[in-house]
């Protein structure tokens, strides 16, 4: 798989707690701050667009303007990494009330404009599927910790005493 192919990931987890529950986590940006081996910060800028700070042993640290494309209390939080028009990356949260409680899945989308993997691929182009592939997988672990870590806050939530 290529960058301009547009590779994405997915995750998901069942959730014992109602889709409210998971909302009020997953439309929270400081959210995945608490799970992510990357994420360090985010902070909101005004009511559409947020910050977050990351860092990577191999690419140090850097600072990404997000804008939310989708906000649908109790079904999707969306946004894109960069240009909304044209995004370095897409990711969303999407929940679905099941019996039981909620299943919440995170995506998220490479491209298509460059991203901090543009230079490890220009640097190396003959090992681009390799390092797509390596991404994807930094992405799947990280997002499923993260998914992994909204289902027990909202299960730890949805347990206490009203």
């Amino acid at each position: 798989m290529r960058y301009a192919d547009g590779p994405t990931v997915e995750v998901e987890t069942q959730v014992a707690a109602p889709p409210s529950a998971v909302w009020a986590l997953v439309s929270d940006i400081t959210t995945p701050v608490r799970f992510s081996v990357e994420l360090r910060e985010a902070y909101w800028i005004d009511e559409q667009r947020f910050v977050g700070r990351s860092g990577h042993p191999a690419a140090g640290e850097w600072e990404t303007t997000c804008t939310v494309v989708s906000r649908e209390p109790e079904r999707e939080f969306g946004w894109v990494v960069g240009d909304p028009g044209h995004p370095s990356a897409s990711w969303r949260f999407t929940l679905e009330a099941v019996d039981g409680g909620t299943r919440l899945r995170q995506w998220m989308r490479m491209g298509p404009a460059p991203s901090g993997l543009t230079p490890a691929i220009e640097g190396r182009p003959d090992k681009e599927e390799r390092i797509v592939e390596r991404r994807l997988e930094e992405h799947r672990a990280n997002m499923q910790t993260t998914v992994d870590g909204i289902k027990r806050l909202a299960e730890q939530g949805s347990a206490a005493p009203a």
